[in-house]
């Protein structure tokens, strides 16, 4: 036989406020920082690198090819990318056009690979079309000293070495040109 008391339910049984505060007061800063973001263009968030020195590299081509970037002259567009990223499917060609439309202008177009496989790269390049190099980042070096956090990513790098515009997503020939133009 049992010879426990009987357990009685806890008084007030109406809702516990001091809870129902606690909860929202731990809640409520993280919805505040998280609503802070919505109503943004990521496009248009800064980056700290414009008007900085281009980080320098020396990276090797889907051919094999060393590519050192203090070692060109003119203004650079360097695009991170990858085969998997959809905004990189969509911007490709708006970045052929702009390097066709640029090319014996001085400008260099290269595209630097992001936490993707050259082979995976060169089977895309052969279907869809290439006009610049591509840059193998196979360690992740550049893209981390780049301040890369997702691709698309496009750095445009004036003459001087300095970094003139940051475009996050995807990036048309307009958008190029407005910074491009100045630029020549």
């Amino acid at each position: 036989m049992n010879t426990a008391p009987p357990v009685s339910p806890p008084s007030g049984g109406g809702f516990n406020w001091k809870v129902a505060l606690a909860g929202l007061a731990l809640v409520a800063p993280l919805v505040l920082i998280l609503a802070s973001g919505f109503g943004r263009d990521p496009k248009l968030v800064s980056n700290a690198l414009e008007g900085e020195r281009a980080p320098d590299f020396t990276l090797v081509t889907l051919e094999g090819e060393p590519v050192t970037l203090s070692s060109l002259r003119g203004p650079v567009v360097l695009n991170f990318w990858a085969t998997w990223c959809e905004g990189c499917v969509v911007e490709h060609r708006d970045l052929l056009a702009a390097a066709e439309r640029y090319q014996g202008r001085g400008v260099s177009f290269y595209g630097v690979l992001y936490q993707d496989e050259a082979p995976a790269a060169r089977r895309y390049l052969k279907r869809a079309g290439s006009n610049y190099p591509t840059l193998v980042d196979e360690t992740g070096r550049v893209s981390l000293d780049y301040g890369v956090a997702a691709v698309p990513e496009t750095f445009v790098i004036r003459p001087d070495g300095t970094i003139a515009q940051k475009f996050t997503g995807s990036v048309t020939v307009g958008h190029l040109a407005t910074v491009l133009e100045p630029l020549l």
